[in-house]
């Protein structure tokens, strides 16, 4: 489907194996790996990423929740990687919601400042931070239309939501072809 004149598209595989200008990577607060997709990443993209989060975190300290930072690729397909902290999922009790959108937009704003054009998102907090998939998917959908819709220039033109597993594809499929009858 296409919002303004960026391309938004579901896949289900594994972002270490997207070309796209930029990955965004779930990653916990520390940046310096774990395990999922944050572990996967650092592992297939090789220790120029790990050498890079150690000089942001010695910069700036850990990264917050929802907030996002931009490392090169290292040997990944994609040029850079942007690790954004998602929240751990606590019932809605800690503004999980918020935190999240806050972590596809910061994710966004970042790509566009580095004027990247193609952006791959993993399904932040669905895994060990045990998000609720369904609500997630909902969440990174409505924010990542939001940007767009919102914002008047932009130098995104791609946008991926990678699905590791068959759960979240499914959802992120019905999500599309719901948006799509309804145009």
């Amino acid at each position: 489907m296409r919002i303004k004149n960026t391309e938004l598209r579901c896949e289900k595989g594994d972002i270490t194996k997207v070309e796209a200008d930029v990955i965004v990577n779930a990653a916990n607060s520390s940046l310096l790996g774990g395990g999922g997709v944050d572990g996967a990443i650092h592992r297939a993209g090789g220790p120029l990423i790990l050498d890079e989060c150690r000089k942001i975190v010695n910069r700036q300290g850990s990264c917050p929740v929802g907030e996002a930072v931009i490392t090169t690729g290292g040997r990944l397909p994609a040029k850079f990687v942007i690790h954004t902290v998602g929240p751990v999922w606590n019932y809605g009790k800690n503004k999980e919601d918020e935190k999240l959108r806050a972590c596809y937009r910061n994710s966004l704003i970042l790509a566009a400042e580095k004027n990247l054009q193609s952006i791959a998102f993993s399904n932040i907090s669905t895994g060990a931070y045990g998000f609720p998939k369904e609500t997630a998917g909902r969440i990174a959908f409505d924010e990542v239309k939001k940007y767009f819709i919102q914002t008047l220039e932009t130098s995104i033109k791609e946008v991926i939501f990678v699905c590791l597993d068959d759960e979240n594809f499914e959802i992120y499929e019905e999500m599309f072809e719901r948006e799509e009858n309804q145009i």
